[in-house]
């Protein structure tokens, strides 16, 4: 068929060709001549070798969300190409923002089968089943940091022979991106943020301006949505917001795009900047009629370790040397923070979990006045907005993105959870990893300016050339993550951190927590621990049937025999098989597990206290990254918990501690304490006897009163009578004179620390003493292989006489040891100490006597304990007012369940354990939970478990 070309054919040949094809097409279709365009066919006169050095880009439709509405050119970059001559390829799609129409009239040419192209453009991660194999495709790969979601998008990269370039890693000499999203990230961010603002207030009571600002997304444009945040900061100039939220402080971190997006919508506002270390002064003394906004660069947060000015280079080359203090000098004074800086995994965060749990306690208000009568905000911090969105990255709880569907969240740091909720404790978030898809035409248009100058050299690619004989601008060089079915040399680093990673997440998945000991208080640990399916946890016992008892509880649990004393090579092999150890052995033998898991950097935890061969140490379990929490128990432990939330809630508000006074105890509920010593054992015997034979120092109206060891404690018990219906009594424990300054109560005249009882203990104690029971060096009567001896045939001995004295006889004898006192010789017939009973003997009078009556004085079926614990704390307030502040503690147990003691020691333990598993305590060394972002987390989650107290404030 011969084809006459007319004038205007002529003209289309030579201005839009693509355009006269398409025309030649639909007329050979319409006379019934089919002629498939492949781009290297020999149809309409051209010579086959003249088709083939036409280039050709393809630009494909972007799937990855359905909010997705960029290209990376717009019609008027892909008129400048058709131009040039270049054939442009497009999927159609008619969720993208310009229609197809438009690139049609660009000169484009719209059809599904890109496979002709060697060159392939979008914006977003392409869906693996559509890569095609040996071309070169450029888009957000988000695979330089290794991120677990698209590593198998990486590895179908490779195995196809593509070439991929990724826009992210397309920098200039001076190291920044040269085409990237972020200008219009920041506006949309800003925009976002200032919406979910006005809701979050709602929710916390206050109706402000910012309720009339939509998402980024219900605006036409930009223009749009400035017209309505200045509307809002109109409404914000005359006074409408409630005084009761206080100054607001935006903080914006970094310079570049982002920040400079968000800024220009933040200027739609009445504002006013400050430099970031007038915030505190601000967030104290600044009006209510403008917002303040502070610009966040490196040099104001990053400190190097070693001292010193903040170094560009040095930190570009070595972030290690380096910390962040923007936790602790600026988010403490920020109302919004607006994050948009670049976060490299080896770079010091901005906000970890644990800074979150201090940051979002409880503030004090000084800007509200008495009279107002709306709701103050329960911290500053109101909103983060994330625009980096680099999950785990500089704001480290949010390890997954909000999505445009749901753009908000809200994070509660003392549970470190999420919920998607706008009313509830916490801080809301927005961190929408495609953020400038919601103003889709201004993106297209400012990304495609910052793309076309390097649009040349990516037409150019081809993924069969070698990559080092390719001549591409260096910023487009310098952007190929892959090419040839590997990695180029600058991202051969991706598959070290992938492994790292790998292991890491592997070991995440099957966690496996190892707890020695499988006594009274392990079996709460355990079934807290094991109600995540995911985490395994070993129970290591010298005791068989203790161990089994415990795995036939939970499917995810095992036992293993083991007596740390004897076997010490195999406590070696079982910590290391574990990412965290729980020592519930005797407190003598926790150093020596420290030690070990200090050599194998592995996490620790004990409810016992710290003792000095603990913190002793300290040091090494820093140099080596290691975290050993103790102390959190009931006492130590829950007490200290209570006592810092009363401490910094009058500290912050400017008062002061006069006067400290706690009391604890685990005793039978009163019906079941039914012997003379009103008490029955729920954790180590032993122990409860031995300390009744320690020493004591504590401060009383500014004087050091002490107790020295031996015995002379008994004797100091006085009436404890705060709990009406109990007959109570109290004795001084250890060294309460220490607790000033680990408390920080420096102004307290009396400092006292002691143990509850019910009356009677204290006495009979002391009876025991008299008669050298509690002694605990070896008598040799008591030794395991020499012959039986009984209850009164010891004591006879101990006495000085023959075992043939009369019955009458012993008891006078008895009685004059103990002073004459007939109640106390009464406790101990009662108990079995006169009797012709044969004695199991354990060298020495204290041990053999600890195994005795723990057996008298044990638990029967049915009968539950109780813990009480009560704070008298004295609080001055600058005025001059003085009040007391009584916290009690009340917990029963639960006669076939737990005992009230296990569960005030084994739930705050495996609490901690779980805090530390989740990074939620990261602090190195020995640990004891004094700080706020430890001990408001774990009140909470004990609540949860029905460990709550009561206060009563009394005025004075």
């Amino acid at each position: 068929m011969i084809w006459k070309l007319t004038a205007i054919d002529t003209k289309l040949l030579c201005n839009s060709p693509e355009r006269l094809f398409q025309k030649l097409k639909q007329t050979f279709r319409v006379i019934g001549v089919h002629q498939r365009w492949k781009g290297h066919s020999a149809g309409f006169g051209f010579h086959p070798h003249v088709q083939q050095d036409i280039p050709m880009l393809a630009m494909r439709r972007e799937d990855a969300s359905i909010w997705e509405r960029r290209a990376p050119l717009a019609p008027s970059h892909v008129r400048r190409l058709t131009k040039k001559g270049v054939r442009v390829l497009v999927q159609p799609s008619n969720r993208r923002a310009y229609p197809a129409q438009a690139y049609v009239n660009a000169g484009a040419v719209i059809q599904e089968d890109i496979s002709e192209s060697p060159v392939i453009i979008g914006v977003k991660q392409v869906p693996i089943d559509n890569l095609l194999a040996n071309k070169t495709y450029v888009f957000f790969s988000h695979t330089i940091k290794a991120q677990e979601d698209n590593m198998p998008l990486l590895d179908a990269v490779l195995e196809r022979n593509i070439r991929l370039i990724d826009y992210e890693k397309m920098v200039g000499a001076n190291g920044q991106r040269v085409v990237a999203f972020g200008h219009y990230a920041g506006v949309a961010g800003m925009i976002n943020i200032l919406h979910g603002l006005g809701l979050r207030l709602l929710a916390l009571g206050h109706h402000t301006p910012f309720m009339h600002i939509g998402p980024a997304h219900n605006y036409r444009n930009s223009g749009m949505a400035r017209q309505a945040v200045r509307d809002c900061g109109y409404e914000i100039a005359l006074g409408m917001m409630p005084r009761s939220i206080g100054p607001l402080t935006l903080v914006l971190t970094g310079s570049g795009n982002v920040s400079q997006g968000a800024q220009e919508i933040l200027q739609e506002l009445p504002y006013e900047y400050v430099d970031p270390k007038d915030l505190p002064q601000v967030s104290q003394m600044g009006s209510t009629n403008k917002v303040y906004a502070s610009v966040v660069s490196r040099e104001d947060h990053l400190v190097r370790k070693e001292g010193g000015r903040f170094d560009q280079e040095e930190y570009e080359q070595f972030p290690e040397r380096y910390y962040s203090n923007f936790a602790t000098s600026i988010a403490p004074f920020a109302s919004i923070i607006v994050n948009g800086i670049y976060w490299h995994f080896s770079s010091p965060r901005l906000l970890t979990i644990p800074d979150m749990k201090r940051i979002l306690q409880p503030q004090n208000t000084p800007w509200l006045p008495s009279s107002v009568g709306s709701p103050s905000l329960p911290h500053r911090l109101l909103a983060i907005c994330d625009i980096s969105a680099d999950p785990g990255g500089s704001i480290e709880f949010m390890t997954e993105c909000t999505t445009i569907d749901t753009p908000f969240c809200l994070y509660d740091a003392d549970y470190n959870k999420q919920s998607e909720s706008f009313s509830g404790p916490g801080v809301l978030v927005c961190s929408i990893d495609n953020m400038p898809t919601q103003l889709p035409l201004e993106a297209t248009d400012a990304f495609g300016n910052m793309l076309f100058p390097y649009i040349d050299d990516l037409i150019k690619s081809r993924s069969d050339k070698p990559f080092e004989e390719e001549k591409f601008n260096p910023v487009v060089k310098g952007a190929v993550i892959a090419s040839n079915g590997k990695l180029t040399p600058n991202f051969e680093y991706i598959m070290d951190l992938r492994r790292q990673k790998a292991t890491f997440a592997a070991g995440e998945k099957s966690t496996s927590v190892l707890v020695l000991g499988a006594g009274y208080v392990s079996s709460p640990v355990v079934e807290y621990l094991t109600r995540d399916k995911a985490l395994h946890v070993t129970i290591a016992s010298a005791l068989h049937t203790q161990g089994e008892a415990l795995v036939n509880k939970s499917s995810n649990t095992s036992s293993i025999v083991l007596d740390v004393t004897q076997r010490p090579d195999g406590l070696d092999e079982l910590i290391d098989q574990a990412d965290l150890v729980i020592s519930l052995l005797p407190y003598s033998l926790h150093p020596m597990v420290a030690k070990k898991c200090i050599e194998r950097k592995k996490n620790m935890v004990t409810a016992s206290y710290a003792s000095p061969e603990m913190k002793d140490l300290h040091d090494a379990a820093v140099q080596s990254g290691v975290t050993i929490v103790n102390e959190v128990g009931l006492d130590p432990g829950i007490d200290h918990l209570l006592a810092m939330e009363c401490f910094d809630q009058v500290t912050k508000h400017g008062g002061k501690i006069t006067l400290f006074e706690s009391y604890c105890g685990g005793l039978p509920a009163p019906e079941f304490a039914d012997n003379p010593f009103g008490y029955k054992f729920t954790w180590n015997p032993r122990a409860v006897v031995h300390n009744t034979l320690g020493a004591a120092k504590w401060l009383e109206d500014g004087k050091i009163m002490e107790i020295p060891a031996g015995g002379q404690l008994m004797d100091s018990a006085i009436d404890i009578d705060f709990i009406r219906g109990l007959n109570l009594e109290g004795y001084p424990n250890r060294d309460s004179i220490a607790y000033k300054t680990l408390y920080g109560i420096s102004n307290a005249s009396t400092v006292l620390r002691g143990t509850i009882r019910y009356k009677g203990f204290c006495d009979n104690m002391k009876a025991l003493r008299l008669l050298g029971l509690l002694d605990m060096n070896a008598h040799p009567s008591l030794h395991p292989h020499g012959p039986e001896i009984t209850w009164k045939q010891f004591l006879c001995t101990l006495l000085g006489h023959r075992d043939d004295i009369l019955p009458f006889n012993l008891r006078n004898l008895v009685l004059e040891r103990l002073e004459g006192s007939e109640d106390r010789l009464a406790a101990l017939e009662e108990i079995g100490l006169l009797d012709d009973e044969v004695i199991t003997k354990h060298e020495t009078p204290l041990d053999t006597l600890t195994n005795f009556i723990a057996n008298r004085l044990a638990f029967k079926t049915g009968e539950k304990d109780m813990i009480v614990m009560r704070h008298n704390i004295g609080v001055e307030w600058p005025n001059g007012n003085k009040e007391v502040r009584n916290i009690n503690l009340v917990v029963y147990g639960d006669p076939y369940g737990y005992t009230a003691m296990a569960k005030t020691v084994g739930y705050p333990a495996a609490i901690a354990a779980r805090m530390l598993l989740e990074g939620e305590i990261q602090e190195k060394g020995i640990v004891v939970p004094m700080s706020t972002e430890i001990y408001s987390p774990m009140l909470k989650r004990l609540k949860d478990e029905g460990i709550s107290a009561v206060e009563k404030i009394t005025k004075l």
